[in-house]
């Protein structure tokens, strides 16, 4: 039950005053707010008399929830027991859990005396009274547990940063004068990251770590140091240390500094080992000397060396190592880890479990009955068969044959396996080979004379003018042609010229019309120099003007209009009636659909809507209006 116990698990406490907001406002949240004096009495009782057993309600459960997510110091393992004990004084620990307890009673009971009491009321006003001294004697009961909750909530805070050791796996503890090196022989076995500095009690309470040995999981503890005094003076860090020596069932690894740099001489560490030992007691111990790196154990003095042998002659063995260079530690843990394992075995083998174990377990080991030799037995068919796959022809040996056989030796060939008319030619330097044919066994001989043959051919043709263009085959109109192709190619690319330069002037654009560029004399002129004749273009329209849109008459105004009346609108075309006007015979049915149409605007009005197509909510339930039930007045006494 320890093991699996998770102390991370408990409900944060509150402290008084918030506790009875809590309760008060749950109460004043999930019951009806709203009674009159015009209801029947039994109503009023019921209103009054449902408020008061849920606010009970509220204090019981959450009360209770405190109470059984505490651990109870009878039900979990002794050494968390003792720990808390250590750690928070179990006397107070029990006290605080009793107030509250006593508190959960109180409220019950004056739940139960109210409740008794509005049966009775006999007007709104006395029911009412009856509530509020309910409530707030309830109040006044969880006030007064102030210092308890205050004290839960710092043992909550306190319990939940505790590792989670569990008393009955594997365990390997390490103990020792502080600063001798067990935080260090920690972090180097495992993953935990305990803080290590040059100076005494820097771990003050239990760390945890895990390593693996064997595949199995192993728990390492590493406790805080230990002073060589009587069990009365020793402090709370040096008390966490006693209760796990005291209650779990692990090896002791028992660390000294033999270069006496942690304080403390070896005389005086075998004396506190001596003073402890009592605490070793059926667990299996090893004496681990650190700091070898500084100096040996061959280079002690005769005194040190002759305790260390009297530890020995006790059968306590005594394992050198290192933290710091490493030397020795991983024997350390291994050596220890053998030696659990080995009383772990020998325990179970002690219980009364075992005998029923193995009476349900039986080895068989066969006996060998005469001298008799029978070998095995093989069919002759079978020989048969075998024999005659066998043949006298030496096995083909492979690329993988060769290359163990050779082993640094080995290069692996392709060349070799070359299936060539004349084997000579596998390793030539042009190798490239076509439909089985070396291609280099093909080339002709006398190539580079033919070659010199075409170049002398190629220069009598160029001395000759073969090749020359003859320019003399064009007419006058072809040349013509070539001119003005010429020109327009270099116009175009002049315009193309002065249109990205006007591109890259940052200033606002102009319409085509508004353009000064756009000459009709120079566009003439341009297009006469390219040969275009352009005599008779007077009616071409090179500039055509914008049309013009023809307006209509301006109306007159009626003369009979009056003065007060209202103009129509110049975007009305003229002989057309505007649209609040037509289809209407007369005045009085005009403002008979004014009226209408005013009525049926009414309700688009009142929800602030522009018109019939807008659909948009606003805030369905205004926070200034719907949240809370308080009124004026204080909120303390609700």
């Amino acid at each position: 039950m320890a093991a699996s116990y998770n102390f991370k698990k408990i409900t944060v406490v509150p402290s008084a005053t918030d506790f009875v907001d809590i309760v008060l406002s749950k109460t004043q949240r999930k019951t009806p707010t709203v009674i009159h004096k015009q209801y029947a009495i039994p109503r009023i009782r019921q209103f009054y008399m449902r408020k008061v057993r849920y606010t009970q309600q509220n204090y019981h459960d959450k009360l209770s929830q405190i109470l059984d997510d505490f651990p109870r110091l009878e039900d979990i393992h002794p050494f968390y027991a003792d720990l808390m004990n250590v750690l928070y004084d179990k006397d107070h620990y029990k006290l605080a859990l009793g107030q509250i307890n006593m508190a959960r009673h109180l409220i019950d009971n004056v739940a139960k005396d109210y409740v008794r009491l509005l049966k009775y009321g006999d007007s709104l006003y006395r029911c009412k009274t009856l509530k509020r001294a309910a409530l707030g004697r309830m109040c006044t009961v969880m006030k007064r547990q102030k210092q308890s909750l205050e004290y839960l909530e710092q043992v909550r805070q306190h319990l939940s940063r505790l590792p989670t050791i569990d008393p009955n796996t594997r365990t390997l503890l390490i103990c020792g004068f502080p600063n001798v090196g067990k935080s260090s022989f920690i972090n180097t076995i495992t993953r935990a990251d305990v803080e290590v500095q040059p100076y005494a009690f820097t771990t003050k309470s239990l760390y945890v770590g895990h390593t693996d040995y064997r595949y199995l999981r192993w728990q390492v503890i590493d406790t805080p140091g230990i002073l060589d005094h009587s069990l009365e003076e020793r402090n709370t860090i040096e008390m966490q240390a006693i209760t796990a020596l005291a209650h779990l069932r692990a090896a002791v690894l028992y660390v000294m500094d033999i270069s006496e740099q942690c304080g403390h001489n070896l005389d005086q560490q075998v004396e506190l080992f001596n003073n402890i030992k009592p605490l070793f007691a059926n667990k299996p111990l090893m004496i681990v000397t650190n700091k070898i790196d500084v100096i040996r154990r061959e280079e002690l003095s005769e005194e040190n060396e002759a305790l260390l042998a009297d530890l020995e002659k006790e059968g306590i063995p005594i394992v050198p190592m290192s933290t710091l260079s490493g030397e020795g530690v991983m024997e350390v843990k291994n050596k220890a880890c053998d030696q659990l394992l080995a009383y772990r075995v020998e325990n179970k083998m002690r219980s009364k479990k075992v005998n029923s174990v193995l009476n349900r377990l039986h080895l068989s080991v066969p006996q060998q009955r005469d001298e008799k030799v029978r070998p095995p037995c093989i069919p002759e068919a079978v020989l048969q068969r075998k024999a005659a796959m066998d043949t006298d022809k030496p096995k083909k040996k492979t690329e993988r044959d060769l290359e163990l056989e050779l082993e640094e030796d080995y290069v692996f060939d392709m060349k070799k396996r070359y299936d060539l008319k004349n084997p000579e030619d596998k390793y030539d330097p042009i190798p490239e080979l076509w439909q089985g044919k070396n291609v280099a066994d093909y080339i002709d001989p006398d190539i580079m004379k033919k070659l010199e043959d075409l170049e002398k051919e190629e220069e009598m043709k160029e001395a000759a003018g073969e090749y020359d263009s003859d320019m003399s085959d064009e007419d006058e109109e072809t040349r013509e042609i070539r001119s003005m192709a010429a020109q327009i190619r270099k116009k175009k690319k002049l315009i193309k010229m002065e249109s990205d330069v006007r591109r890259k002037v940052q200033k606002p654009t102009l319409p085509r019309v508004a353009r000064k560029d756009y000459n009709v004399g120079e566009f003439k002129s341009q297009m006469e120099e390219l040969g275009v004749d352009m005599a008779d273009k007077d009616n071409a329209h090179f500039k055509r003007a914008r049309s013009k849109t023809p307006t209509g008459l301006k109306r007159k105004r009626e003369a009979s209009a009056e003065a007060g009346s209202r103009a129509r609108s110049r975007s009305v075309p003229a002989g057309k009636v505007s649209r609040d006007q037509s289809g209407i015979r007369d005045p009085q049915t005009q403002q008979k659909v004014k009226v209408i149409a005013k009525n049926a605007q009414k309700k688009m009005n009142q929800f602030g809507k522009a018109g019939e197509s807008d659909r948009f909510i606003g805030t369905k339930m205004p926070k200034h209006l719907f949240a809370g039930k308080r009124k004026q007045g204080k909120t303390q006494r609700r």
